[in-house]
């Protein structure tokens, strides 16, 4: 089994900058793509940013969040700058992960960080 831990959430002011990290430990041979989902209060969880093969952001967030990972780690990170109230959100780590050579990736989620942005 994969554990995802996130950290780093928390209150800032409109404007304001915060760093999420996602911390994966367990059986791992290896990671595969490593992002970052939202979900704010009475909306459905959405897409913000992977890190894999590929880079990919949500357009609400291109160019104010940057997504990063350290492989030797087995953790990413999200950078948000120039937070917006609509941010506001609980942020949660997505990772793709086996536990052998011989098994397919599966599909791990963190509890989730609590991003709060005050106008």
């Amino acid at each position: 089994q994969v554990q995802l831990v996130e950290s780093g959430g928390g209150l800032v002011q409109a404007g304001g900058s915060l760093r999420l990290s996602c911390a994966a430990s367990g059986r791992i041979f290896s990671m595969g793509d490593m992002g970052w989902y939202r979900q704010a209060p009475g909306k459905q969880r959405e897409f913000v940013a992977t890190s894999g093969s590929s880079t990919n952001y949500a357009d609400p967030v291109r160019g104010r969040f940057t997504i990063s990972r350290d492989n030797a780690k087995n953790t990413v990170y999200l950078q948000m700058n120039s937070l917006k109230p609509e941010d506001t959100a609980v942020y949660y780590c997505n990772a793709a992960a086996r536990s052998t050579g011989w098994d397919s990736y599966r599909n791990y989620w963190g509890q989730g960080t609590q991003v709060t942005v005050s106008s």
